[in-house]
C-alpha cells in the first residue's frame, strides 16, 4: 500500500512513527492484514507534484492500494480548479492502469478563499471519485477541524493525539479497498 500525501500524511512535526499512516500500519498488521506501507508522502507537496513522482512509485513499489491525500497545497496556493481535478484524475487513471486501486482523500479549504473556490474545490474531490468510480474518503480533517486543541501551534498540522482520530476516519475506506 503506498501513500501519496502531503504534511499531514508525512507527519509534520511529530516524526513519522505518530502519524496516523504509522498507526494504520500498526493497525493492519494487528488485524492480520499483509500490507505493508510505503509512506510517499512530502510536506509541502501538491497534486502536480504528487503526479510527477507517482510513475516511478508505482514502478519501484508495485502497489496494490494507493492513497491519494493531495490537493490542499494546492487549495492554499489557489490553483485552477480545473488543474486540480486534471492532476487527481491523471493520478487515478495511472494507478488503475499500474493494476493498483486508488483511494482518494477529500480536502478542504478555508472559506475566506471565497465561498465559491471553497466550494468548488471541495466537490473536485467527489467529482473525480464519482467519475473514475473510486473510494472517497469525506474530509479525514473533519474529525478534529474545530478542535484547537487537536493542532500544533502552528494551527495548521494535527498533533500526535490527534492522529488516532484521522486514523478513524480513514480506516472505513482503507478497510473496504482491502476487500476485493
Amino acid at each position: 500500500m503506498l501513500v501519496l500525501g502531503d504534511s499531514l500524511s508525512a507527519a509534520y512535526g511529530i516524526g513519522l512513527d505518530q502519524g496516523w499512516v504509522a498507526l494504520l500500519q500498526a493497525r493492519l498488521s494487528d488485524r492480520g492484514y499483509p500490507q505493508r506501507i510505503v509512506n510517499a508522502s512530502v510536506s509541502g507537496e501538491t497534486s502536480a507534484g504528487g503526479l510527477t513522482r507517482l510513475p516511478a512509485l508505482l514502478q519501484r513499489h508495485r502497489p496494490s492500494i494507493v492513497l491519494i491525500e493531495l490537493g490542499a497545497n494546492d487549495g492554499l496556493r489557489g490553483l485552477p480548479l480545473e488543474r486540480l481535478r486534471a492532476n487527481l484524475r491523471q493520478m487515478c487513471i495511472l494507478i488503475r492502469d499500474a493494476g493498483a486501486r486508488a483511494v482518494l482523500f477529500e480536502m478542504r479549504i478555508p472559506i475566506n478563499y471565497g465561498p465559491e473556490y471553497a466550494d468548488g474545490f471541495r466537490a473536485s474531490f467527489g467529482a473525480v471519485a464519482s467519475e473514475l468510480d473510486i473510494p472517497l474518503v469525506p474530509f479525514f480533517m473533519g474529525a478534529i477541524a474545530t478542535d484547537p486543541s487537536a493542532f500544533q501551534d502552528d494551527g495548521i498540522h494535527p498533533n500526535a493525539a490527534a492522529q488516532p482520530r484521522l486514523l478513524e476516519a480513514v480506516w472505513p475506506s482503507v478497510e473496504a479497498a482491502l476487500t476485493p
